[in-house]
């Protein structure tokens, strides 16, 4: 039981400091690690609702809407409303957003290969395949 615990503090702990990191690479670019997320979200699926953006990302309905508005008052996002339902929001990237985000892409590779390139390959190849195991089941 103590393992267990232990390894949930460890994973907390490793969560929290990695949105550090990403916070710092993101910092000097007016965004932050949930922003981030949003902005990768949408580049690598296209126009989602709000409520899929939130499904996807784990994220509660006020904090993303707190998140969606920030990125809308940055223009770094459009919203649309539904065409059926208004009550649906369809939140797309940007132009301005599709021209930056090279630039923030690669503050966050930099910054994530200065981190990962402390493990072994195959350290990385091992936490990997954890990590999609235990993705799977929850």
């Amino acid at each position: 039981m103590e393992n267990t615990h232990m390894l949930f503090h460890s994973v907390n702990q490793l969560s929290r400091r990695l949105t550090k990191h990403l916070n710092e690479a993101l910092e000097p670019h007016g965004l932050y690690s949930a922003q981030w997320s949003v902005l990768y979200v949408l580049r690598e699926k296209g126009t989602l609702t709000q409520k899929e953006l939130g499904e996807y990302l784990a994220v509660e309905a006020p904090p993303m809407t707190r998140t969606i508005q920030r990125l809308l008052k940055q223009g770094f996002i459009q919203q649309t409303l539904g065409e059926e339902d208004k009550r649906k929001k369809y939140i797309m990237l940007s132009q301005e957003a599709e021209a930056e985000f090279p630039v923030w892409e690669k503050a966050v590779l930099e910054k994530n290969e200065e981190l990962i390139k402390k493990l072994s390959s195959a350290s990385q190849e091992s936490l990997q395949k954890i990590l999609n195991e235990w993705l799977k089941q929850i």
